[in-house]
């Protein structure tokens, strides 16, 4: 296909991005998300007007849905940066409630992102430089002993905390929660083997390993109501080991997510770094193919969506590269592979990437470089 047929081809198609979608009771204008990327430009953990304008911005450009960064929890151990925004104490909600005044008088929707790294903090980060990083058995992503296992009653209190973010967000008027379950962060950790190697009631099988998540969903889902929508981000992959797996098997998979839709997910965020491979042998479907195919739930797929090449190795060989690969994302998509599509990077570069898109500019589209990730455009 030659360049002029391909950008032509890609315009014509673009509007199956521009097409409504309901995600639980929440109607959507299209299928377009906004990923959560950790920014940390919240000093003391405070987003001020910089971080609800940029937040604004994509929401005024045809953002269907915004997935904030992460923000996290109410426990001393949930971040090792204190740039990274919180989601507990007065001046933090305030400020989330700016953010979320100005993104519906965008006419946009939002979610937070709540979050806990657990492990994945270093000892004496700040803030809390006392505080020691926790997890399900102490051990860090290699597998290595840090700390001692959480107890029973830390368990209890972050579950708690989640509860309580989650009933914040409801009373702060934002549209709905997602859960950070994925790249090796606490819930991932406990989902893990390598990382949960207990041997009481949280740890063990694949099922076993998976009653936090299912206990965080359950707080989550009591804290906001029946129908308020709640998602779970999850990934096989860990920020520490591409190639880690949750799942051998669609039918492994298909054991937890049958959990956690029970615990009272309405959707899933379906992390991988490249939204075009095959998650399992003997399929062409990628992993938030897999999720819809086994839960009959609302996904969203993400990785390196508009870019030429996918974003880690973009990034460590310092290299930009343009957005405008989504040919084949909208045949997937078409074809009812997945849902919702949320644009990470290539959204960062230009907040107007979904209004170009929109209205078959794909020639004016900003590209994406390391650059881009030391402001907030």
């Amino acid at each position: 296909m030659s360049e002029q047929h391909q950008s032509a081809h890609t315009q014509a198609n673009v509007q199956a991005l521009f097409t409504p979608f309901k995600l639980g009771s929440l109607e959507l204008p299209n299928r377009i998300v906004m990923a959560p990327m950790t920014r940390a430009f919240s000093p003391d953990g405070v987003p001020g007007d910089n971080v609800a304008d940029y937040y604004r911005r994509r929401a005024e450009n045809s953002v269907g849905l915004i997935i904030t960064e992460g923000t996290v929890i109410n426990h001393p151990a949930a971040t090792g940066d204190p740039n990274v925004p919180s989601f507990h104490g007065e001046e933090a909600l305030q400020g989330w409630a700016e953010v979320v005044k100005r993104v519906h008088a965008a006419g946009g929707l939002i979610f937070p992102q709540i979050w806990h790294v657990g492990m994945t903090r270093q000892i004496g980060d700040q803030p809390n430089p006392e505080a020691l990083p926790i997890g399900p058995s102490g051990l860090d992503l290699s597998g290595n002993k840090v700390t001692e296992p959480m107890t029973v009653e830390e368990i209890e209190q972050v579950v708690a905390a989640y509860g309580q973010a989650a009933a914040d967000a409801k009373r702060l008027g934002f549209d709905g929660v997602e859960i950070h379950g994925a790249h090796g962060y606490l819930i991932d950790q406990f989902l893990w083997e390598r990382t949960n190697r207990r041997t009481d009631e949280y740890g063990g099988d694949m099922l076993k390993r998976a009653r936090f998540a299912v206990e965080v969903i359950a707080a989550c889902r009591r804290a906001v109501g029946p129908d308020y929508p709640l998602i779970i981000r999850l990934s096989q992959w860990k920020s520490a080991d591409y190639n880690a797996k949750l799942a051998d098997t669609p039918e492994e998979l298909g054991k937890l997510l049958a959990l956690l839709v029970e615990a009272g997910v309405d959707g899933f965020h379906c992390s991988t770094r490249r939204f075009w491979e095959p998650e399992f042998e003997g399929s062409d479907l990628n992993f938030a193919g897999w999720v819809k195919k086994l839960t009959g739930k609302p996904v969203i797929t993400v990785g390196s969506v508009g870019l030429d090449t996918d974003f880690m190795s973009l990034f460590m060989e310092g290299k930009g590269a343009s957005a405008t690969n989504i040919d084949g994302l909208i045949d997937r998509l078409e074809r009812g592979e997945f849902d919702l599509v949320a644009v990470g990077r290539a959204l960062l570069a230009d907040p107007a990437w979904a209004e170009k898109a929109r209205t078959g500019r794909l020639n004016e589209l900003q590209p994406f470089s390391p650059e881009a990730l030391r402001t907030l455009s």
